[in-house]
């Protein structure tokens, strides 16, 4: 727009502008239907003197006034140049910009740059911001990872933040989207309605599923909330993540109760490193289930609990690991009688404080295997390889390992000048001190001392264990297996324990001994009167687990180790149980559980949209701030005025204010009744209640009931 100048001077003290719209511009965009624009701006500026001739524009009046005026018309310009049409709220809004940027108290943006910032086109429409306080805070959102939209009913906090959320969730800046409302009244007062638990608070979640179907495909959301990549649940679900109480996570100490576990303790994370609990969130008592891995492994968790999964196709399209709930998968574990979804494995093998051992850890294992350590006669060990008799003579200092015949070898004490004769032998007193003394080969165990030792000492003991009872096993196309027997439960237990501490994966079956044909020993034959436990071991590549020449020779050349693998076999219901979550510090958000099992509770790679949580309590909120994972978003809208909540409970996101303001990477947006984009008169009923509460005192504002804008969209 452009201000020419004319031949009649205005009045002394006046100022006159002249304006001609471009002739691609037809005149009813700049004026309005009927000119309705114009009558807005004329009311806006009564001291004013606005003609319309053709289509140029004059105006005559004071000078600040004409220049407003001119101002306006190059905004209008601006916004129609984008093919956007300017209505009467928009003038509106611009002359009340403008005019705040004139009395000095305006930012730096224009009418213009609030009126075409474009955050999602969905369906033949557009959805922007409408107000200089909305732009402000979709530009919040941008830039911070929790963004609180305060204001009253109207303004579009939680239109404009799920709009966000499509977008991010369309340009890959997130995985899913998690909607979530506060449903006060989805309690005991709903408990005689018919249906489900869903079915009974899906009324307080469809403001929700009305917003999702205004920018998105209807037909898509079902598909895309089947998949978990969105999901609309009340808040006690959010929380509802949990295991029993009971449930083993490994700690640096070993392994510990979940429900023991206090925030700053430490657990053990997926990279095998401490990473400290920065959460404990007791969940009462839930249904349990028994996710079962097709190695054996497994562990309880509710319905809600996360999974870090993904699926073959994912895999191979290089997509990222997605984050299920239990319950999503049920149903679903098989594609073409394979099983559907893996597991995360440990990158890196658990990494322990070392502690001092009474026995090298390998000659240990060595013994667990072939030694005779019944106490009754000298410690003996038997095996036909010399290289296996060196190196535990090595690993036992002050023994001597002497050959007596065939594969025996006696462990005998190294006697030296002035040793008393009834001294003990070093390794009937380590065995003794372990609680090995007098063990046969069907009772004998790794010593907790060992198996909760650094990754050096448990290596060593699984490398015994090999190098004396197991060996390479060779597939045509396949990485080296390895097959390890025992007769002992308590052995075969702990040989898994070890395999999976250090990031392999280990398969167990038995060899009933009845019916099996008797062995041989010095030529005669010997009835097998045990069980036999056979474990089929793979490891990750880098742990070697032969220190026997011809063993780890076979293991290398058959390719060694690999990349071990993890599927969900099965997920079966497992009673009722009392239930906690706690949240990690870790990056990924994975602790280790039961048989080394990764999972969490934390919310990665997510957009997440808490509505209307003016009726949280300040533990909910507490609760659903600290669910926040890596690489995630946090908006949370609600209007203080309009809580619902019993009396005497504060409102979460009254105190949240007074606890963040200021935080780093936490932002509060503040919208008001300027800021309404339904009917203008909801923005003067939000007025008038405003004014009576600044005169009859705020107590009875601010627990005031009433549902607020459900059941609206609050475009």
């Amino acid at each position: 727009m452009t201000q020419t100048p004319t031949a009649h001077s205005p009045a002394q003290g006046q100022a006159r502008a002249q304006f001609t719209v471009p002739a691609q511009h037809p005149m009813v965009t700049v004026l309005g239907s009927g000119d309705s624009l114009l009558r807005v701006i004329e009311k806006a500026f009564p001291a004013a003197d606005i003609h319309v001739r053709g289509n140029e524009i004059s105006a005559v009046g004071e000078a600040a006034e004409v220049a407003l005026i001119q101002r306006l018309f190059d905004e209008m310009m601006l916004v129609l140049r984008t093919g956007q049409p300017m209505t009467e709220d928009a003038v509106e809004r611009s002359i009340a910009m403008l005019r705040a940027s004139e009395n000095g108290e305006g930012p730096e943006e224009t009418p213009a740059s609030v009126l075409t910032q474009n955050i999602l086109s969905s369906r033949g429409r557009t959805i922007r911001p409408k107000t200089l306080n909305q732009k402000r805070y979709v530009d919040a959102i941008d830039k911070h990872t929790i963004v609180f939209g305060i204001g009253p009913a109207g303004t579009g906090k939680t239109y404009l933040a799920m709009a966000k959320a499509v977008q991010a969730l369309q340009s890959k800046q997130c995985n899913r989207i998690i909607l979530t409302r506060p449903a006060v009244e989805a309690g005991e007062r709903l408990g005689f309605l018919p249906g489900t638990l869903y079915e009974k608070i899906d009324p307080y979640l469809r403001p929700l599923y009305d917003a999702l179907h205004d920018m998105l495909d209807p037909d898509s959301i079902p598909r895309l909330m089947a998949a978990g990549t969105i999901e609309v649940a009340p808040l006690a679900y959010m929380r509802g993540r949990a295991q029993p109480v009971f449930t083993k996570v490994l700690t640096p100490d070993g392994w510990r109760a979940i429900g023991s576990l206090e925030v700053g303790d430490l657990v053990i994370g997926s990279n095998g490193e401490p990473t400290p609990v920065l959460g404990v969130y007791p969940q009462g008592e839930k249904d349990i289930y028994r996710v079962t891995a097709q190695d054996g492994s497994w562990t309880l968790c509710c319905g809600e609990h996360l999974w870090t999964v993904r699926t073959r196709d994912d895999k191979r399209r290089d997509k990222p690991w997605r984050v299920l709930e239990t319950q999503e998968m049920i149903g679903s574990l098989r594609a073409a009688h394979a099983r559907r979804y893996e597991l995360p494995m440990l990158t890196a093998p658990v990494s322990l404080p070392e502690r001092e051992v009474p026995l090298d850890p390998y000659a240990l294992g060595l013994l667990l295997g072939d030694g005779c350590l019944t106490g009754s006669t000298t410690p003996s060990f038997s095996t036909e390889d010399p290289e296996l008799a060196q190196a535990l003579e090595s690993g036992l200092p002050g023994v001597a390992v002497r050959h007596k015949s065939g594969p025996d070898h006696v462990l005998n004490r190294a006697w030296a000048a002035g040793d008393v004769v009834t001294l003990e032998n070093p390794v009937t007193a380590a065995l003794r001190r372990l609680d090995l003394l007098r063990t046969r080969s069907h009772t004998r165990f790794v010593p907790d001392e060992y198996l909760n030792n650094s990754a050096e000492v448990r290596r060593a003991v699984l490398q015994g264990l090999l190098d004396s009872d197991g060996g390479p096993v060779t597939q045509k196309d396949r990485t080296c297996r390895i097959q390890y027997t025992t007769t002992s439960i308590m052995l075969r237990d702990d040989v898994i324990a070890l395999v999976q501490s250090l990031g392999g994966v280990a398969y167990t079956r038995r060899r009933a001994a009845e019916g099996r044909e008797p062995g041989l020993a010095k030529g005669r034959e010997v009835r097998r009167r045990r069980d036999a436990h056979i474990v089929d071991i793979r490891l990750p590549e880098g742990i070697e687990p032969f220190r026997l020449a011809r063993k780890r020779d076979k293991y290398v050349a058959a390719g060694g180790g690999g990349h071990p693998m993890r599927f969900i076999d099965s997920i079966e219901p497992a009673g009722t149980e009392e239930t906690v979550c706690i949240q990690v510090a870790a990056e990924d958000s994975l602790y280790v559980t039961t048989d080394y099992l990764l999972t969490h509770n934390t919310l990665n790679d997510a957009f997440i949209i808490l509505d209307e949580a003016q009726n949280t309590s300040p533990e909910q909120m507490k609760m659903f701030l600290t669910r926040l994972g890596f690489d995630s978003k946090i908006v949370i809208t609600g209007d203080v005025t309009q809580v619902d909540l019993p009396n005497g409970t504060k409102s979460g996101l009254r105190q949240v204010q007074d606890i963040l303001e200021g935080v780093e990477d936490v932002h509060f947006s503040r919208l008001s009744s300027q800021d309404v984009v339904r009917h203008k008169l909801v923005g003067r009923i939000v007025d008038a209640y405003e004014q009576y509460d600044s005169q009859h005192g705020t107590e009875n504002g601010a627990h005031r009931g009433g549902r607020g804008k459900a059941g609206h969209k609050g475009k």
